[in-house]
C-alpha cells in the first residue's frame, strides 16, 4: 500500500490498527499507565493490564483492528508456556515432601467441592448433565498466572506461597486430566456410546503422553544448560525448547500447560541448581506477563452482563466456584493437618480464573464446531461459552485483588 492511500479514508489508521507491533507497543503504553493507576488505588497491577486489554478490546474502544489480535495469540502462547514453566519448578520433591500431604487434602478438597456445587447449581437451573458436568471441570481451574504474578510483585516466600503455588499446579493439572475424560464421555451420556471407549482411552493417553513428552524436555533442557555459565546462552537454549514444547503440543493437540508444567517440574528436580534456569527468565516476565493480561482482557465483553439467562447462570457458577474454592480448600486444610493461616486464606487466593478456563472452553467450543464430539448441541455450546467468559470477566477482575490481600495477609499472620 502506497502512502498517499495510506492517508487516504483513514487507511493510515486502519493499517496502524492491523499492525501487530503497534498493538504490542499500545498495549505495553497503555497497560502500564493504568497499572500504575491501579497501584496507585492499592490494587494488583494485574488488575491495570486488564482493564487496560477491556478499554482497547471489541468490547471497549475497539483501537485493535482484528488482524492484530489474531497475529497476538502468539504470545499468549508464549506467554502460558513461561507461566508453565515456572510453576511447574515450584514442584520439588524436596519441598513438596513437607507439605505433600496438606496440599493433597487442600487440592482434593477445593476440586470436588467446587466441581459438585459448581456443577450442581448449573444442573439445578436445566443445564443438562454433560454441561454441567464440564462447566463444573472448569469452575474448578485458578489462574496460574495471576498467582505467579502476585507472588512476584510482593516477593512473597514461606509456607503460605508454597501451599499455594503447589495447589494451583496440582488442581490444574487435575482440572485439565478430568476435563478431558468428561469430554470424551459425552457422547455415552447423550445416548450415542459408539466409540467413547475409545476416545475416553485417547484422552487419557494424551493427558500421559504430554506429561512424558514435558518431561523430556525438561531433561533435554537440563543437559543443554548444565555446562553453561552465561546466563544469556542459558536464556537462549530454555526459550528456545520451550517454544518447540508449546508448538510442538499445540500442533498435536495435546496441553501444553501440562506439557511445560512437567518440564519445569523435571527441571527442577534433576538439580537444586537449576534455579538459574528459572531466573534466567525472570527479565523477560514483566513485558511478557503485561501483554498476557491486556491480552486477556481484550476478550473481555462487557454486554455478556445483558443477557438475563447468561446472568442467572454465570452468577450461579461464579458463586458456586467461590464457596467451592473457599470452603474445600478450608476444609482439605483442616484434613491435612495445616495451619491456620493457610485454613483461612488460601481458599481465598484460588479466585482468580482466566487462561486454563478460557482454553478449556475454547477447546470445547472447538470440538462442536468440527464435528470432533457426536451430540454436542451448539447453541448449549455458545451458552457455556458465555457463562465461562463471564465468570473470567468477574473473576480476573475481582481475583487478582483478592488474592493479593490473601497472600499480604497471610505472609503477616506467618512472621
Amino acid at each position: 500500500m502506497s502512502f498517499p492511500a495510506l492517508l487516504n479514508d483513514g487507511g493510515f489508521l486502519e493499517f496502524l490498527r492491523a499492525h501487530p507491533l503497534f498493538a504490542i507497543g499500545l498495549m505495553l503504553i497503555v497497560g502500564y499507565l493504568l497499572a500504575r493507576v491501579a497501584g496507585a488505588v492499592r490494587l494488583p497491577e494485574i488488575t491495570g493490564f486488564i482493564l487496560a486489554g477491556l478499554a482497547m478490546g471489541a468490547g471497549g474502544l475497539a483501537i485493535l483492528g482484528k488482524g492484530a489480535a489474531e497475529d497476538l495469540a502468539v504470545i499468549t502462547e508464549v506467554a502460558l508456556g513461561i507461566i508453565a514453566l515456572t510453576i511447574g519448578g515450584e514442584l520439588r520433591l524436596a519441598k513438596l515432601r513437607r507439605v505433600y500431604r496438606s496440599v493433597g487434602w487442600i487440592t482434593a478438597g477445593q476440586f470436588v467441592l467446587t466441581f459438585f456445587l459448581a456443577g450442581g447449581a448449573l444442573l439445578l437451573l436445566s443445564i443438562p448433565l454433560p454441561y454441567a458436568l464440564l462447566l463444573g471441570a472448569i469452575a474448578t481451574t485458578t489462574s496460574p498466572a495471576a498467582v505467579i504474578a502476585i507472588v512476584q510483585a510482593t516477593r512473597a516466600r514461606g509456607p503460605f506461597v508454597d501451599h499455594l503455588n503447589g495447589t494451583v499446579a496440582l488442581g490444574d493439572a487435575l482440572s485439565i486430566a478430568v476435563f478431558g475424560v468428561i469430554l470424551a464421555m459425552v457422547p455415552a451420556m447423550l445416548g450415542d456410546g459408539s466409540g467413547a471407549s475409545l476416545l475416553i482411552w485417547r484422552s487419557v493417553a494424551d493427558l500421559a503422553v504430554s506429561l512424558a513428552l514435558g518431561a523430556l524436555i525438561g531433561f533435554v533442557i537440563f543437559a543443554t544448560t548444565r555446562r553453561q555459565s552465561n546466563p544469556g546462552e542459558v536464556m537462549i537454549l530454555t526459550l528456545g525448547f520451550l517454544f518447540l514444547s508449546t508448538a510442538l503440543a499445540v500442533s498435536l493437540r495435546f496441553s501444553p500447560l501440562l506439557m511445560n508444567m512437567a518440564a519445569g517440574a523435571a527441571i527442577a528436580n534433576l538439580s537444586a541448581g537449576n534455579t538459574r534456569i528459572f531466573r534466567t527468565l525472570e527479565p523477560l516476565t514483566p513485558p511478557v506477563y503485561a501483554l498476557f493480561f491486556v491480552i486477556a482482557g481484550t476478550k473481555l465483553n462487557p454486554s455478556l452482563l445483558f443477557g438475563a439467562e447468561v446472568l442467572v447462570l454465570g452468577a450461579a457458577f461464579v458463586a458456586a466456584r467461590w464457596v467451592g474454592k473457599y470452603f474445600g480448600s478450608y476444609l482439605g486444610a483442616r484434613i491435612g493437618g495445616s495451619e491456620p493461616v493457610i485454613r483461612n486464606w488460601i481458599g481465598v487466593g484460588l479466585f482468580a480464573q482466566a487462561g486454563v478456563a478460557l482454553g478449556l472452553v475454547l477447546l470445547l467450543q472447538a470440538a462442536s464446531e468440527l464435528g470432533q464430539i457426536p451430540g454436542l448441541s451448539p447453541d448449549l455450546v455458545r451458552t457455556a461459552t458465555n457463562v465461562v467468559l463471564l465468570s473470567i470477566f468477574v473473576n480476573e477482575i475481582s481475583g487478582p485483588p483478592i488474592a493479593r490481600l490473601a497472600v499480604t495477609r497471610a505472609l503477616d499472620l506467618e512472621e
